[in-house]
């Protein structure tokens, strides 16, 4: 079947030395992945390989057999020019790592266009910001509104955050918990909106404590969640 579609590129992966396997949130069939014969040696074609980087937000026209084999797409195009999310270097790294984060977290093979519509509008914002050290954090907690394990926000008053159990609790449980500072600053994230991030003054030290928990958080409660490899580099620039 035919279908054209608006899509955000998770991942890109080099098969044999001119393909690419490339898996993409669609907003007509959820997530999707396409082999991409020939896409590194091609000098001419509808295709090309940089439309495929990390996050690109992209329009197809792709054919979807729907049998759980590699899709294949006819014509790709822009449908949303970056202008600083694959060029600053801080960024690029927030790039990398928000879309290792998606490609872990999403699996659904059905539209779920709320998400997609999320994932685009954040990304344009993330593009056009500049003050973005703390997007990444709030950028994830709203996202598990999605994927359906959003904090219970009931007894912010109390002194811990069971994140096994995704509540606010008064005394310490043997599940993994948030508490001091980074329960502080786990509580501004659910409190506040992109607009107002930035004010939310954080060190590195506690950034990278609270994005720890908030990676934590989501290991719990994705079955076969992995572990993000880019954390190390996103730390790295957020020094």
């Amino acid at each position: 079947m035919q279908v054209t579609t608006k899509a955000i590129v998770l991942t890109s992966l080099k098969y044999g030395d001119t393909s690419l396997i490339v898996k993409a949130f669609t907003v007509s069939d959820g997530l999707k992945s396409y082999l991409l014969k020939g896409v590194l040696s091609a000098k001419k074609g509808k295709l090309k390989a940089a439309y495929f980087q990390p996050l690109t937000q992209l329009e197809l026209v792709a054919s979807h057999r729907n049998k759980g084999t590699l899709e294949s797409i006819r014509e790709a195009k822009v449908s949303y020019h970056y202008q600083t999310l694959h060029t600053q270097v801080a960024k690029n790294a927030l790039t990398l790592f928000l879309a290792e984060m998606l490609s872990n977290a999403i699996h659904e093979e059905e539209a779920n266009i709320p998400l997609f519509n999320y994932m685009e509008i954040t990304l344009q914002w993330l593009d056009i910001h500049d003050d973005v050290a703390n997007f990444h954090l709030y950028f994830l907690m709203v996202l598990t509104k999605y994927l359906g394990f959003y904090p219970d926000t009931h007894n912010q008053d109390t002194s811990y955050f069971d994140l096994l159990e995704g509540e606010f609790i008064l005394r310490p449980s043997l599940n993994p918990i948030i508490s001091g500072q980074n329960l502080v600053f786990f509580k501004k994230i659910l409190g506040t909106n992109f607009d107002t991030l930035v004010t939310i003054k954080m060190k590195k030290k506690d950034r990278q404590e609270l994005l720890k928990s908030i990676v934590l958080y989501f290991e719990l409660h994705l079955q076969g969640f992995r572990k993000p490899k880019s954390v190390a580099v996103l730390n790295e620039v957020f020094n």
